[in-house]
């Protein structure tokens, strides 16, 4: 009985980890920008990937696959939102324009970064 909880159990994480990372892989293709691309790919592609490490875990059972699979889940969680936020940086350096508040379909230059009006200074 335990056995075929356990069996569900992998087989629903394996099915949500692959569901999250098909998201991501669509995101990179379907959203409109570099900025919301690389965001799709940073959240659900971390989370579909470190939910299929959990299932392997729980496949294996010997406590040297647990022991690197949650090193690796660790190692995901921590490097993703920093290549994202230096990837990001780089692309605003490199002159790819922000996107425009949601609905308007103009993108912001980098004045309108400061998030400072024309005569209104602080």
């Amino acid at each position: 009985m335990i056995h075929t909880v356990v069996e569900i159990a992998i087989a629903a994480l394996l099915l949500i980890g692959a569901l999250l990372t098909l998201v991501a892989a669509l995101g990179l293709f379907r959203l409109p920008d570099l900025y919301t691309r690389m965001h799709a790919a940073s959240k659900a592609g971390t989370a579909g990937s470190g939910i299929l490490l959990l299932a392997v875990a729980m496949q294996s059972g010997e406590v040297d696959v647990w022991v690197k699979c949650l090193l690796a889940i660790a190692f995901f969680f921590l490097t993703a939102p920093v290549s994202a936020h230096l990837l990001a940086k780089a692309a605003l350096r490199a002159g790819q324009p922000l996107p425009g508040p949601e609905g308007d379909g103009e993108p912001q230059s980098r004045a309108d970064d400061s998030g400072m009006t024309g005569d209104t200074q602080r």
